[in-house]
């Protein structure tokens, strides 16, 4: 008997030892009823967990007013009721967090990579730009040294059309006088010319009388 007792013993540690572990759900729904009372109509049945909007409660019944999340106002048992969610609940969103918590070191990498590529992009773009602001400051410094040049040759432009006016005009009173002193070569060769002929006329006119006159007093003598 000691033996058969000592194998049935056995048997049954070897047998919880191959028995899988279960727990017991906390999964369960409470009656949103019409009334205060369990005769009253269900309107429908709340899962563990639901948030309520607690309108009022009545000590005397159990029994509390409440609004569930589509709106439907019922009454449930106050003792039903939690001040805080479920340990369900409670348990999902830890576990949830926890999850959060253990990726978000890789998150973190991730982001601290993108943040780094970001960086070594804005460097290289940051160079790009003091270079381009280095040509930029040259092509300007040209640019002014041009414009000065410019109003330079301008002014100097101006200057000697100034001088060139200043000559046209010095050549065109030198070619005036020029040509006021050829009107007056002119008019004193005519006055010269004119004097000729006049005195040529009035030798003209005298020469013939006075050898007439050497022949009368020619004859006289006679």
């Amino acid at each position: 008997m000691k033996k058969i007792a000592l194998l049935m013993v056995l048997l049954a540690v070897f047998s919880f030892a191959q028995a899988e572990t279960r727990y017991v759900t906390d999964q369960f729904k409470i009656t949103l009823r019409s009334g205060e009372s369990a005769t009253h109509k269900i309107l429908r049945m709340l899962p563990s967990g639901e948030g309520l909007q607690l309108l009022s409660t009545n000590k005397e019944s159990g029994y509390s007013r409440v609004r569930a999340q589509d709106g439907k106002v019922g009454f449930v048992l106050t003792r039903q009721l939690m001040d805080i969610p479920s340990a369900r609940d409670r348990l999902a969103k830890a576990e949830k967090r926890l999850d959060e918590l253990l990726e978000e070191p890789g998150r973190l990498t991730a982001k601290l990579a993108t943040l780094q590529e970001n960086h070594q992009r804005l460097t290289t773009e940051h160079k790009n730009l003091q270079q381009e602001k280095q040509t930029l400051e040259q092509e300007l410094q040209s640019i002014n040294r041009t414009a000065a040049n410019a109003i330079r040759i301008s002014n100097e432009r101006n200057e000697l059309r100034k001088q060139l006016a200043a000559l046209t005009r010095q050549a065109e009173d030198l070619k005036q006088e020029n040509r006021e002193l050829k009107n007056d070569s002119a008019q004193k060769w005519f006055l010269i010319g004119a004097g000729v002929i006049i005195g040529g006329i009035i030798l003209g006119l005298i020469l013939p009388h006075l050898r007439f006159q050497r022949r009368k007093s020619s004859w006289g003598s006679l």
